[in-house]
């Protein structure tokens, strides 16, 4: 099977594509990747180090119920019909996937089967789901800085998943972790008032 970077630069790149693609469309990629390659699709536009606007609430909510189905046990993924045939304009598609395609082929040179009881076991999977799912809820907060985080820590996972590279999962929770601190921070500082930890290390960096 061709790596993702492979498929996803024949299918975008190589391939003549309509105007429009959909979810649907993209999603014959993925063939018994299913659960990981959905995951990766819709956290990265967020993940990426550029504006996102539009897309963090609207795929937050995806992940979100496909984390639910992760944690319930499912082995195949179910999404509304409406959203599977939700339409992008292929060119912004292309943009996205041109920009995250360097991060797929640096993560694809480390990543191999191993831990793979992680991806695969019931509690390794509700961990993945509950920790998916607390990082989709952080993108759909309306609040800067508590999207690009999440989303990352969800598209490191999730290639781990799809790859059964528990290490490489592993990791994608740690980042997970990191970017719940952050954000709960960020949610805190915001509705309360006051200095969020990032607000902190800036202080302390600069020396005041």
């Amino acid at each position: 099977m061709a790596t993702l970077s492979v498929e996803l630069n024949r299918y975008f790149f190589e391939d003549e594509r309509a105007e429009t693609v959909t979810l649907a469309d993209i999603l014959t990629l993925a063939e018994e990747r299913i659960f990981g390659f959905l995951l990766l699709i819709l956290s990265l536009p967020s993940a990426l180090p550029i504006p996102a606007p539009g897309y963090s609430i609207p795929f937050g909510i995806l992940i979100f119920l496909l984390a639910v189905q992760l944690i319930a046990g499912a082995k195949i993924p179910w999404l509304p019909s409406k959203m599977m045939n939700g339409s992008m304009k292929t060119e912004t598609a292309r943009k996205f996937v041109k920009m995250g395609l360097p991060w797929l082929i640096k993560i694809e040179a480390i990543t191999k089967p191993r831990l793979s009881y992680v991806c695969t076991s019931v509690t390794g999977r509700l961990i993945i789901g509950i920790a998916i799912a607390l990082m989709a809820i952080s993108m759909m907060i309306p609040i800067p800085g508590t999207n690009t985080a999440p989303a990352m820590g969800i598209f490191v996972t999730s290639f781990g998943l799809q790859e059964d590279d528990g290490f490489i999962t592993l990791a994608g929770l740690t980042i997970c972790l990191l970017a719940g601190v952050v954000s709960t921070s960020i949610i805190i500082a915001f509705i309360w008032g006051g200095s969020s930890i990032i607000d902190m290390i800036k202080q302390l960096l600069s020396g005041n």
